[in-house]
C-alpha cells in the first residue's frame, strides 16, 4: 500500500483498500495500456479518498490519473466518484496563455510590425482641440495665474522695504542661465551638424524601420519635443515599446508604435444564434391524419384493401 497523504483527517480504511476498483475506472477512461504505477493518494475528507497512478501517454510526462472514491456512512461498499487526469508536480505543461497586450516587450517590434494603440490608453491625452481656452497647466491659464498669484504673495508676505530692489530671478544673468546660455562654450554650426547627421543615420527618414512606418514621428503623440534649434528636425521618442525608445529620432523616422497609426477596435457585439440551442421543437415520427388517426404506411392500406 502506498504512503497516505492526509489534508485534515486520517482516510477511511476501505476507500484506502479500494485501489483495484480505482484502476479500473482510470483503465476505462484511459487508453489501454498507459495506466501505470499507482503513485499516492489524498483524503478529501470523510471517507473520501483519490488515488493517484502514473500515466504513460505521450506527451503527459508527469501527469497522473485521479480516481476518487467514496464510501457513504455505514455502508461497506465503495463507490466511485469521479476520474481525471492532473498533472504531478513535475509535469510538463504549456506555458501560461499571456494576452498580447501583456507579452510584448520592448526591443520585440521590427520594420514593418504594427503596433494598435487603445483608444483609452493612459500614455496618451487630447492634444489641440481647436478650443480658444488654453489647457489648464498651460503658463497663460487661469489655474496657473492663481498658483503665481498664491506664490508672489507667499514671497511678498514681509513688508516692502525689506525687499531687494532687483530680484536675482530677474536679472540678466539668471535669465541667461535659465535659457541655457550661460556657459563658457557651446555647440559650433558643425558640431550640430556633424550631431544631426550621426542621429539621422541611426534613427532617421533612410533606416528600414522608417520606410516600412505607417507615419512620421512628426505626428506622433509619443514624441517629445527638444530645446534649440535642433527641434526643428529632431525630438525624443517616448514610447517604451519603440525601438528607438529614449532615443533622438529624427522627425522624419517613423515605426509600428505610432501613436496615430491605428486604434484598437472594441470588440464587436456577436450577433444573434443562428440555430436555438435551448428551444426544442416538435418533429413527430408519423403525422396525424386529418380524422386524428395516426397515418400508415399506403402500402399496408392496399394490402387491407385486398384482403
Amino acid at each position: 500500500m502506498s504512503a497516505a497523504t492526509t489534508r485534515s483527517r486520517t482516510p477511511d480504511r476501505l476507500c484506502v483498500e479500494a485501489v483495484d476498483l480505482a484502476r479500473a475506472a482510470a483503465e476505462e477512461a484511459a487508453a489501454p495500456g498507459v495506466v501505470g504505477e499507482h503513485v499516492s493518494l489524498v483524503s478529501e475528507g470523510d471517507r473520501v479518498v483519490t488515488h493517484f497512478f502514473e500515466c504513460k501517454e505521450f506527451g503527459y510526462r508527469g501527469w497522473r490519473w485521479a480516481v476518487t472514491v467514496a464510501r457513504a456512512s455505514r455502508a461497506k461498499v465503495v463507490t466511485l466518484d469521479e476520474t481525471v487526469l492532473l498533472p504531478g508536480p513535475d509535469a510538463l505543461l504549456a506555458p501560461e496563455w499571456v494576452p498580447w497586450s501583456e507579452r510584448l516587450r520592448p526591443g520585440d517590434m521590427g520594420p514593418g510590425d504594427l503596433l494598435p494603440t487603445e483608444a483609452d490608453d493612459l500614455r496618451l491625452e487630447p492634444g489641440f482641440s481647436g478650443e480658444d481656452a488654453p489647457p489648464p497647466n498651460s503658463a497663460v491659464s487661469e489655474e496657473m495665474a492663481e498658483l503665481v498669484e498664491a506664490e508672489d504673495a507667499e514671497l511678498t508676505a514681509g513688508p516692502p522695504a525689506s525687499l531687494p530692489l532687483a530680484p536675482s530671478r530677474g536679472s540678466i544673468s539668471a535669465l541667461a542661465e535659465e535659457l541655457g546660455m550661460r556657459r563658457a562654450r557651446v555647440l559650433s554650426r558643425y558640431g550640430l551638424h556633424i550631431a544631426a547627421d550621426r542621429w539621422d543615420e541611426s534613427f532617421g527618414a533612410k533606416t528600414p524601420m522608417a520606410q516600412a512606418a505607417p507615419a512620421a514621428c512628426v505626428t506622433c503623440g509619443f514624441l517629445v519635443p527638444i530645446a534649440g534649434s535642433l527641434r526643428q528636425a529632431f525630438g525624443v521618442c517616448a514610447n517604451e515599446f519603440s525601438p528607438a525608445d529614449g532615443r533622438i529620432v529624427s522627425l522624419a523616422y517613423g515605426c509600428g508604435g505610432h501613436s496615430e497609426a491605428a486604434v484598437m477596435p472594441k470588440p464587436p457585439v456577436p450577433p444573434p444564434p443562428v440555430l436555438d440551442t435551448m428551444g426544442a421543437d416538435e418533429f413527430p415520427l408519423r403525422p396525424a391524419r386529418d380524422g386524428g388517426s395516426v397515418s400508415e404506411p399506403d402500402g399496408a392500406s392496399e394490402d387491407l384493401g385486398h384482403s
